[in-house]
C-alpha cells in the first residue's frame, strides 16, 4: 500500500462496544436469552488506513461494521468519529455526521434500487442532504461515475443493464458521494467473479490514496485481506483475538485461532501445498446466545489451560502493533 498513514489522530476510535440481542418468547413476549453478537471490541482507525477484519461467519463482522454505522443500536461502549462520540448524539446530530462514514453492501445487486436509473441512485444521499442544486448534482453524479470508472452515460442505465463488477463501481460511487472520511466495506468483492475482483480492489485503493479515506474492510478470504490491509483483526465469536501490522502477522501469527485460520490459506505451489501442515481445529463454533465461559476459544484450542477456562484474556499489546488476546501466546 503506498499511501501515507496519518498516526497522530484517529479518524474512528471504537471502545468496548458491545451489541446484543435480546431472544424473546412465549405468549407474553418476555425475553428468555441473549445473543452476543459483538462483546467487547476495541480498535482505532487513521486516516488512509484499511484495516481488514476477518473471521469465522457468524462471528460478528458485520454486526460490528453495521453498529459502527448506528445501523444497529449500541448496547455499551462508544464510537468516535473524527473526536466526537456518536453515541451521545441526538437523532438529527447522528444523521449529519452519518455524512462522514459510508458502507460498501456484499451485494450489488441487491443494494441497488432496481426502479431507479444509475444517476438516480448516486444522486439519493446528495437529495437526501439537499446537496447542490439539480444541475449541479448531475455534473457530481457524472463526475463520480468517472471517479469509479464508469462512463457518464451509464447514469441512464437500471441496474440489471450492468454486470456485477459495474454495479459494485455503483456502489462505491454512492457512497463517495457525501465525501466520506469513513467507508465500511462489507464483503465487498465476494460476489464478483475472481477476475473482476482484482478490478474493485485495484480501484478501492487508488480513491484511497486519491482521497485519504479510511477503510474497515470486512472479508472471508484471508488473500485478499493481506493485499489490501495495513494492518488486520482477527474476530471470534464476538471478541478480537489478534490485532496487528498485515505483513507481520500472517508472517508471525500469535493466537491458536489465528494459527488454525491462516494455516487454511491455500499456497499456489503444489509441492509445497502437500508439505505443509495445516492445524485443524475440533468440535463447532460456540453458540453467541450461550458462550463459553474464560476464553471463548477453550473448548476447541489445543493449548487451553485451567485459566483459560476461568478468566477471560484482555488484548494486550506484545510488541509495537500487536495485540493478542492470550493466556497462553
Amino acid at each position: 500500500m503506498g499511501i501515507e498513514i496519518c498516526t497522530q489522530h484517529p479518524v474512528l476510535e471504537v471502545e468496548r462496544l458491545k451489541v446484543h440481542f435480546p431472544i424473546k418468547g412465549g405468549l407474553l413476549g418476555r425475553q428468555t436469552g441473549v445473543v452476543q453478537a459483538v462483546d467487547g471490541v476495541s480498535f482505532s482507525l487513521q486516516r488512509g488506513e484499511t484495516l481488514g477484519l476477518v473471521g469465522e461467519s457468524g462471528c460478528g463482522k458485520t454486526t460490528l461494521g453495521r453498529a459502527i454505522l448506528r445501523l444497529v443500536p449500541l448496547t455499551e461502549g462508544s464510537v468516535r468519529l473524527e473526536g466526537e462520540d456518536l453515541a451521545r448524539l441526538d437523532r438529527h446530530t447522528l444523521r449529519e455526521r452519518r455524512r462522514r462514514m459510508q458502507m460498501v453492501f456484499q451485494d450489488p445487486a441487491g443494494c441497488l434500487d432496481p426502479r431507479m436509473t444509475v444517476g438516480e441512485i448516486i444522486a439519493e444521499p446528495l437529495k437526501n442532504y439537499q446537496i447542490c442544486c439539480s444541475r449541479d448534482r448531475v455534473r457530481r453524479v457524472q463526475d463520480l461515475l468517472k471517479l469509479v470508472g464508469l462512463h457518464p452515460a451509464h447514469s441512464n442505465y437500471y441496474p440489471h443493464q450492468l454486470s456485477g463488477g459495474m454495479r459494485q463501481r455503483v456502489g462505491i460511487a454512492r457512497a463517495l458521494a457525501l465525501d466520506p472520511a469513513v467507508v465500511v466495506a462489507d464483503e465487498p468483492v465476494s460476489a464478483l467473479d475472481v477476475s473482476i475482483q482484482a478490478q474493485v480492489l485495484n480501484l478501492m485503493s487508488s480513491l484511497q490514496e486519491r482521497l485519504n479515506l479510511a477503510y474497515l474492510f470486512i472479508a472471508h478470504n484471508l488473500s485478499v485481506v493481506k493485499h489490501v490491509s495495513h494492518r488486520v483483526a482477527v474476530m471470534y465469536l464476538g471478541r478480537l483475538v489478534e490485532l496487528g501490522e498485515s505483513v507481520a502477522l500472517y508472517k508471525n501469527p500469535v493466537h491458536p485461532y489465528t494459527q488454525a485460520l491462516f494455516s487454511a490459506i491455500p499456497i499456489p505451489d503444489p509441492n509445497a501445498e502437500r508439505l505443509r501442515q495445516r492445524t485443524l481445529l475440533e468440535g463447532e463454533v460456540p453458540s453467541p446466545i450461550d458462550p463459553p465461559g474464560g476464553c471463548r476459544f477453550h473448548p476447541r484450542c489445543p493449548r487451553t489451560k485451567a485459566i483459560c477456562r476461568e478468566i477471560s484474556p484482555e488484548l494486550v499489546e506484545l510488541e509495537a502493533d500487536h495485540q493478542v488476546a492470550c493466556h497462553n501466546p
